[in-house]
């Protein structure tokens, strides 16, 4: 499979391919001209066909996208240094790409009343022989197998190690359940240490080992780590209609801020993403 490309455009960091089918402003530089930028993003989803511009910014250059005809579609307060709002803000370039069904709509509608009325917090201990550990470069094979594993498609290139080995360069921590000495869940923590925030992610767990609230266990240690690094809010994009991932996520005190619609490429296709997030 061949994946998006990360790159600087003007200054600011975006990912774009057609694999996603969209261009995604992932970091705004503090200094950016954002009439020049989008001028080339619209320009870069033109000529490549992609369907959807989306862009992750902050409160105080938000207003700007409004004029390029950018939709807020989640918004997760005290994203930047703990204090300024971030919006998420999508373009839809096709009319195919903003379409959901009746029956796509009442899925995504069912699983957040289910996340959002889930119990908070979970009594249950994590069962005798599971334990929660910090994922070291040692680990990094095991790691790309188990994405390979439980992920037909994603995002980012997860299944490869030499970019797992990248991210770790990256501030970007990995998490496990082990189990028997065999680690058969992971997670990951993504840090942006200039922000203060960081994206609670790439929740994989073995077949086998499901229905055991492992993401739930994980988010919890990845939680207490976080706020230890300094970092004052955590948010995630999550699949819209996973029951399980958005009931951790809930249950976990985290709020829902949004669906990002027909977004990301996972599971067998492109699926639409709830935004959920928590002040640390």
């Amino acid at each position: 499979m061949k994946f998006d490309r990360i790159e600087t455009i003007s200054r600011s960091l975006v990912q774009h391919g057609p694999a996603n089918d969209r261009v995604y402003l992932m970091k705004i530089h503090p200094e950016e001209s954002v009439e020049s930028l989008m001028d080339r993003l619209h320009d870069l989803a033109l000529r490549k066909g992609y369907t959807k511009i989306f862009v992750k910014v902050p409160d105080s250059v938000h207003h700007l996208f409004l004029d390029y005809d950018l939709k807020i579609e989640a918004i997760v307060p005290q994203l930047y240094q703990g204090t300024e709002q971030g919006y998420f803000m999508g373009k839809y370039l096709n009319a195919n790409r903003k379409f959901l069904t009746n029956n796509e709509r009442k899925s995504i509608d069912e699983v957040k009343y289910t996340a959002m009325t889930a119990q908070k917090g979970l009594e249950q201990e994590l069962a005798t022989g599971y334990e929660i550990v910090r994922l070291g470069k040692q680990d990094i094979p095991t790691i790309a197998a188990i994405y390979r594993r439980v992920f037909q498609f994603y995002p980012f290139p997860i299944f490869e190690e030499a970019y797992i080995m990248e991210t770790f360069h990256n501030h970007v921590q990995y998490y496990g359940v082990k189990y028997k000495r065999e680690v058969i869940a992971v997670s990951s923590a993504e840090m942006d240490v200039a922000s203060h925030n960081v994206e609670m992610t790439d929740f994989a767990t073995l077949p086998k080992y499901r229905g055991r609230n492992l993401s739930y266990h994980l988010l919890s240690e990845m939680m207490i780590c976080m706020a230890e690094k300094g970092m004052k809010t955590a948010y995630t994009i999550a699949r819209s209609t996973s029951y399980g991932i958005n009931k951790a996520f809930a249950r976990e005190g985290f709020h829902f801020s949004g669906t990002l619609v027909n977004n990301t490429l996972i599971g067998d296709g492109i699926e639409s993403m709830n935004v959920w997030h928590k002040h640390l």
